[in-house]
């Protein structure tokens, strides 16, 4: 498996992936406008980095890390990386595809010289909240929010070693 920039020709790909993960997981409703969010590739690859995980040809997952200035950051602080949407095809899960994504965007963090990493789930996401965890993410309640009603979204963060 490699993690790398989502190229040109997957785009597509990679939102349909992130759009029917969401909806057949059941985070959100095919008639959903964050539907729409996910899958606009293009302009998640011109305004944050959109990150792929690819082998033999198959896109597995894809996750977007968002850098200080991007327009995709929710509640990320100045000298932290944040990133988003993060999705793996059911077909690969349980291969560590989630945890190789996310360690993907603490590497960039680190990279970036950024002192943490701060992002947001939904409280549903309870897969994900586990590999958040074992990657040393703890829970910052004091930055949960909601975008719309009915939709809970829970904070994490964690501090990165120099």
């Amino acid at each position: 498996m490699e993690i790398r920039p989502a190229q040109p020709d997957e785009l597509e790909e990679v939102g349909r992936l992130t759009g029917e993960v969401y909806v057949a997981d059941g985070y959100v409703a095919e008639a959903d406008g964050y539907v729409r969010e996910l899958l606009d590739t293009p302009r998640r690859a011109r305004e944050a980095e959109l990150w792929a995980a690819v082998e033999d040809g198959l896109i597995l997952g894809s996750v977007t890390f968002c850098p200080v200035g991007s327009s995709y950051r929710e509640i990320g602080r100045d000298d932290e990386g944040e990133f988003r949407m993060l999705a793996v095809s059911p077909a690969a899960r349980g291969r560590g595809v989630g945890r190789a994504l996310v360690e993907l965007c603490l590497r960039r963090s680190r990279e970036l010289g950024y002192a943490g990493v701060r992002m947001s789930t939904m409280d549903r996401m309870t897969s994900a909240h586990r590999i958040y965890e074992r990657l040393g993410f703890t829970r910052a309640p004091e930055d949960d929010w909601s975008p719309e009603p009915g939709v809970a979204l829970l904070a994490y963060v964690t501090t990165l070693d120099a």
